[in-house]
């Protein structure tokens, strides 16, 4: 009877919230991305280097940086609809007035602001999934969430060029147009959460009395055990060693990520592609590749129960990936080296961030979630100005790439050495899991 109430509640759950997740995250990544493929001509119209492209645009992730823990503790007290719904409508707004800047200074103020404004939405997303997923579900839900990253690359990829070939439309540069354009469908998707996200499964109308109740009695089980071995305070949920190692692996792996996300339309233009579009089309292949180790490797992370080795498999794909780019560098072979790297990227984040929540609850998991997350995405600024500093002083990619393979090697040290947590929730039996 158990089984068949957990098949019933779990496959309302996903077909409700998976959906408008990935759609939302989808657009936080197109609007955080584009900034890529805008360069192709942006930079040469504002006259800024590979140094300035690079140090500027990881100003979003100081912002990032600053607001990211505040920002997810107010949304456990104030709940998720609220929240969300704020953070997607005030980002939006800033994404569009990106087609303002007439600098690097201007470009690099923006950028801040953008990301401020989306601070706390990833976490924030992963918190509330806490409230609605057991824990054996958390590597799927997770890596369902976060399809919509490589998604948002491989489909944003031709939509974004082909928004930069409408240059001077409404006397606008194509870069102008293609960031007002991606903005509008964000600040729309922001005003509908308000109406369509649910905070918590006891207001869910979509969901029986018998359904809420095995949930409820499920997750409050799974509580009891973590908080059985520890209860954190929101101090210990930022300051635990493995929450710092965790955030450590995390730092390199994101580093390593964006580092070569932003400069890969740059890097597939230098193979002697000279057509925008066509760039936009090959920028995609390694985020279908994404998307694939994505899903399966939080497939797999779920069925075997798994989170530390598949994590461990998906840092050593990265780095290899790249360290054949960069060998590789000038030749088609680094369209290859790129997509197992990105294999290795986004492959990584299902059992990743299904291993927070198998020791934290509560605010100190809020805390925890999105302290990993704003420490881990210091990497965003670090490794495209990293890119771009070696790029301008050697007039090549290759040991930019290699800098960052080095970095996704650490992050497979830390996960071997350091990355054993035990999970103190029972497993359920594999054919009791809803699908």
């Amino acid at each position: 009877m158990n089984q068949a109430v957990e098949k019933s509640a779990m496959r309302k759950i996903y077909i409700r919230l998976l959906p408008f997740a990935v759609l939302s995250y989808f657009l936080a990544y197109v609007d955080r991305i584009n900034v890529s493929f805008a360069a192709l001509t942006m930079r040469g119209d504002l006259h800024i280097s590979a140094t300035e492209y690079g140090f500027w645009l990881g100003t979003f992730y100081w912002g990032y940086f600053l607001f990211e823990v505040p920002s997810n503790v107010i949304m456990e007290k104030v709940g998720a609809r609220l929240w969300i719904a704020r953070i997607m409508i005030s980002w939006g707004i800033l994404a569009g007035c990106t087609a303002m800047v007439v600098g690097p200074t201007s470009f690099g103020v923006v950028r801040f602001l953008l990301g401020s404004a989306e601070a706390g939405f990833f976490p924030g997303i992963l918190l509330f999934f806490t409230y609605w997923f057991p824990t054996y579900h958390h590597a799927r839900i997770m890596s369902g969430f976060l399809v919509g990253l490589p998604i948002a690359v491989a489909a944003g990829s031709p939509i974004s060029t082909a928004l930069l070939g409408l240059d001077g439309w409404l006397g606008l540069h194509g870069w102008q147009v293609m960031y007002i354009a991606e903005a509008v469908p964000t600040v729309l998707i922001g005003l509908l959460t308000l109406f369509v996200m649910t905070d918590t499964p006891e207001q869910a109308s979509f969901l029986t009395r018998e359904e809420k109740d095995w949930l409820s009695t499920t997750l409050s089980a799974e509580r009891k055990a973590k908080e059985s071995v520890k209860k954190f305070t929101f101090v210990q949920g930022m300051f635990d060693p493995k929450v710092l190692l965790l955030a450590l692996n995390y730092f390199g792996i994101v580093t390593a990520s964006l580092g070569m996300l932003f400069f890969i339309p740059q890097i597939i233009k230098s193979l002697g592609v000279s057509d925008n579009m066509t760039v936009g089309w090959l920028t995609m292949v390694p985020y279908i590749f994404g998307a694939l180790g994505l899903v399966g490797m939080g497939y797999i992370s779920d069925r075997t129960n798994d989170r530390r080795w598949v994590l461990l498999v998906a840092c050593i794909l990265s780095t290899v990936g790249l360290i054949i780019a960069g060998k590789t560098l000038g030749s088609w072979w680094a369209l290859v080296g790129m997509s197992i790297a990105a294999t290795g990227f986004y492959g990584s984040k299902g059992p990743f961030w299904a291993m927070p929540p198998m020791f934290m609850t509560g605010t100190a998991a809020a805390a925890a979630l999105a302290w990993i997350n704003s420490i881990g995405n210091l990497g965003g600024f670090f490794g495209p100005w990293y890119v771009g500093v070696i790029k301008d002083y050697t007039g090549s990619y290759e040991y930019g790439l290699y800098g960052l393979g080095a970095l996704g090697l650490m992050a497979a040290i830390v996960c071997a050495l350091f990355l054993h947590i035990p999970n103190p929730v029972k497993q359920a039996p594999i054919g009791s899991q809803a699908d």
